[in-house]
């Protein structure tokens, strides 16, 4: 049995939801940014994305929120990745939602899993220039540096979600003016694409090759990313934990290990080992 019931969690969670509502209008009435009935002169209220955008002093145009709502839909659930397996492992001690988001975003922040979109844009800097890529294709290969924001444990082929942003990324620059970096990102996938090298290993651009490169084109600073995939994945998490705490079968996950070692092996006193 769990220590506290849904209902109980529910209760506190509600509560403590007010309790930000307060400080997101404490806030809002201090940066004259109000969180809610946000309205531009002669507009409709603005939808949440575009509020935020607003409140973060960027934007707000219909298509960038738009941008920002699908990004943010993308990256609500993948199934049972690195943060969302720590959602629902630590949802089963029994402990409280707070410190089950906390731990699951410890695993997001991570360069492996939610970090990644932030490492493509440096692995794009890096490069600097086009006519650098070969260079960097072959270091690749020779193992000196990693490819990121190509490849992915579930994807064998295009991640689908790629092709999505990369026509959201489109919009963007349509609007703000085309990134930079984007000349070299669209070369880089050209060449491995291309490339049997790549090809063989079926690495292909997943969701965060040009995720990065809209969030900059929008004026957010690498820093933010991650905590962007924390805003849209948090609503994945609490999934999980509903889920979990929803289901009588469930108990402390516990999983199995296997050990693979030698096996018959005589103890040999420490003062005797080399």
């Amino acid at each position: 049995m769990l220590s506290r019931s849904l209902d109980d969690c529910m209760c506190e969670h509600l509560a403590n939801c007010q309790l930000s509502i307060s400080n997101l209008k404490l806030f809002s009435s201090l940066t004259s940014s109000p969180f809610s009935e946000v309205k531009v002169a002669g507009t409709d209220p603005l939808s949440y994305t575009q509020c935020f955008l607003k409140m973060m002093g960027k934007n707000p145009h219909p298509k960038l929120a738009r941008a920002l709502d699908v990004l943010f839909i993308l990256h609500a659930d993948h199934e049972q990745n690195c943060s969302a397996s720590g959602m629902r492992h630590l949802t089963s001690s029994g402990v409280d939602v707070y410190t089950s988001v906390g731990g699951a975003a410890s695993a997001l922040y991570g360069p492996r899993h939610g970090g990644a979109n932030e490492a493509v844009l440096k692995m794009l800097e890096q490069i600097g220039d086009k006519k650098n890529i070969p260079a960097f294709i072959q270091a690749v290969k020779e193992k000196k540096v990693r490819l990121m924001g190509f490849g992915h444990r579930v994807y064998k082929n295009y991640d689908p979600r790629a092709r999505i942003v990369r026509k959201l990324a489109d919009d963007v620059f349509l609007i703000l003016g085309k990134e930079p970096l984007i000349e070299i990102a669209e070369e880089l996938e050209k060449i491995a694409l291309s490339d049997k090298f790549f090809v063989n290993r079926k690495l292909y651009p997943n969701v965060d090759f040009y995720s990065g490169l809209i969030y900059k084109a929008m004026g957010f600073p690498t820093d933010f990313f991650t905590v962007f995939f924390t805003i849209a994945r948090t609503a994945g998490w609490l999934s999980h934990w509903n889920e979990f705490l929803d289901d009588p079968e469930n108990v402390i996950v516990r999983p199995r290990q296997v050990y693979l070692g030698r096996s018959n092996v005589d103890y040999t006193p420490i003062a005797s080992r080399n």
